[in-house]
Order: C-alpha cells, then sequence, then structure tokens
C-alpha cells in the first residue's frame, strides 16, 4: 500500500521539479509583459525568419530521416553483414556526442576546409545535415523493435500468393510499421526544433538567412532581452507539443484500426 501511493507520488515530484516547474517558468516570463509584448516577440522579422527556417528543416528532416530510418533498421533487422554490430553503435553515437562536438565535426568535414571539397556552412543545407544526423537514432530505433516482433508469415503467405516485395512491403509491412515510424518522425521533429549546438557552428548563425530559431533565442538571452526570449521559446514549446500530441492520436487512429 505504500509503495502505491508512494510511487505516483515520487514520480509526480521528480516530473515536476525537472518539468514542469522549468516550463511554468519559461511562461511566467514570456507573459510578464502581457499579450501585446508576446506578440510583438514572437512576430517581429527576425523571429518570424528564424522560426520558418526551423520549422520547414525540421520537418524535411524529419520526413526523410523516417525513410532513412526504415531502410536502416531493415538492414539491421533483416541482414547479416560483417560489423553489424558497429553499424547498431555508430547509430547511436549522436546520443552520447555532445552536440558541440558534432556540430565542430560536421563543420570540419563539410566547410571551408572539407577533405571532399564540400562546403555547406553558412547554408541551409548545412543546418539540414546537423539536424539529420542528431535525429537520425529516433527513427530507426523507433522502428526496428517492431521490424523484430513483426510476424513474417503473413509476409511469407503473401509471397507464395505471388505478390511482389513492393506489393507486400506496402500492404503488410508499412501498415504494421507506420505508427512506430510516426512515432520516431515526431520525436526526430521535436528534437529538431530545438537543436542547438550541433547546428550553430556550420549554419554560419546568418539573421534571416541561415539564423534558426534555437540560435535567436540564445541572441535574445545575450542581450537581456530573456521575456522575448522565453516567448520564442515556449512557442517553439507548444508547437512541438502540437506535434506530439497529433501523431499520437494518429498512432491510437491506427492500433484502433488494426484491432477492428
Amino acid at each position: 500500500m505504500l509503495v502505491r501511493i508512494a510511487g505516483p507520488g515520487l514520480a509526480i515530484t521528480y516530473l515536476s521539479l525537472l518539468v514542469l516547474l522549468p516550463i511554468a517558468a519559461v511562461l511566467s516570463k514570456a507573459f510578464s509583459g502581457g499579450l501585446g509584448a508576446l506578440w510583438s516577440a514572437v512576430s517581429q522579422p527576425e523571429a518570424v525568419a528564424a522560426l520558418k527556417l526551423t520549422l520547414l528543416c525540421s520537418l524535411g528532416v524529419a520526413a526523410f530521416n523516417s525513410v532513412a530510418g526504415l531502410v536502416i533498421a531493415w538492414m539491421l533487422v533483416r541482414d547479416e553483414f560483417p560489423g553489424k554490430r558497429i553499424v547498431g553503435a555508430i547509430i547511436d553515437l549522436p546520443f552520447a556526442l555532445p552536440t558541440v562536438v558534432a556540430g565542430l565535426t560536421l563543420l570540419s568535414l563539410y566547410g571551408p576546409d572539407s577533405p571532399f571539397g564540400v562546403d555547406v556552412a553558412g547554408t541551409p543545407f548545412g543546418i539540414l545535415l546537423a539536424l539529420a544526423f542528431v535525429t537520425l537514432p529516433f527513427s530507426v530505433r523507433s522502428v526496428q523493435p517492431v521490424l523484430v516482433e513483426l510476424d513474417r508469415e503473413a509476409e511469407e503467405a503473401a509471397a507464395s500468393l505471388g505478390a511482389t516485395s513492393a506489393v507486400t512491403l506496402r500492404r503488410i509491412v508499412l501498415p504494421s510499421i507506420a505508427p512506430a515510424m510516426l512515432a520516431g518522425a515526431g520525436l526526430a521533429f521535436a528534437r529538431a526544433v530545438g537543436e542547438f549546438g550541433s547546428v550553430v557552428l556550420i549554419s554560419g548563425n546568418l539573421p534571416f538567412k541561415t539564423q534558426v530559431a534555437s540560435s535567436w533565442i540564445f541572441s535574445l538571452s545575450q542581450s537581456d532581452d530573456l521575456s522575448a526570449a522565453a516567448a520564442v521559446s515556449i512557442l517553439l514549446v507548444a508547437i512541438a507539443l502540437a506535434v506530439l500530441v497529433g501523431i499520437g492520436l494518429v498512432r491510437r487512429r491506427f492500433n484502433v484500426d488494426e484491432s477492428i
């Protein structure tokens, strides 16, 4: 009985200290000047340009990594090849690597002094590259366990009836792993929206060109405009939360359809 009472209490306390209280503090700071000041902060041209670039890049990376994550997860689950464990460990590298180090690495490889002759520093493509690097594990690890548990008898039955590999993938495999792909895409999007460390170096942080929302928030905080920084931050949190909730509802719809 004591465990039943203490367990939820500890969980709620921990969640409140780490998540709810910080968000409440940012909300309080964002609304400290009233709705007018908040709207002014998020609607000024620099903020709009940074938000637009951030959302477009995040959506693009989430969509691309959903496909790339499926391909990589399929390879890890269904194929056997030398160095398979090494590949699996490399996929998790962005989780362990400090994001600033990741940005510096990408800048060294694909910046002005690139050994490959490819310079994407100070371009939107550089931002996409950095975001793709840090969000790929979400797409792979969300799909991989579902593929492991996927019943292959249905695929074999479809093949025995003359279905091609493309038809089997479209009609049997994809409907089963679609919720996991959506979950990975949602997590990748939420991570990309707030990414700073890996982007700030390779993007060049050029206003109206390559300045993402997190960099704009940092610039505002450096200028002691904490209310405006909090306002833009809250908008990013709201967007990410809305996307995650929306994807959760879609996933629930998939599960309901499968159970019918």
